[in-house]
C-alpha cells in the first residue's frame, strides 16, 4: 500500500472539525488561496468538493504534483479537518 493511499484512508476514517480546518487554511492556505478561499495566486477553492472527491482534494494537498503548490504533509487529523473545512465552502 502506497503512502498517500494510507494517509487517504486513515484521513477519511477521521471525522474532521471544520473551525478547525479554517485555522489550519488560514495558517497554510491563505496566501495563495485568499483569505476566503477567492483565489490569488492559487485557484479559488470554492465549490472544490464538487469538482474533487475527497481522496482527490488529499492527494491535491500531499501530493506535491502541482506546482507552484508546494507539498504539504498535515498529520491525518489535521487533512480531515482540512478536508472538512474545504467541504463546505
Amino acid at each position: 500500500v502506497s503512502q498517500s493511499r494510507y494517509r487517504t484512508q486513515s484521513v477519511l476514517q477521521l471525522k474532521g472539525n471544520a473551525a478547525q480546518g479554517r485555522s489550519i487554511f488560514v495558517m497554510n492556505c491563505v496566501a495563495c488561496h485568499g483569505q476566503w478561499a477567492n483565489g490569488k495566486v492559487g485557484p479559488s477553492l470554492r465549490g472544490v468538493s464538487e469538482r474533487k472527491s475527497p481522496a482527490q482534494i488529499i492527494h491535491q494537498v500531499v501530493s506535491g504534483e502541482t506546482p507552484p503548490m508546494p507539498q504539504f504533509q498535515p498529520n491525518p487529523q489535521d487533512m480531515a479537518d482540512l478536508l472538512t473545512y474545504l467541504q463546505q465552502l
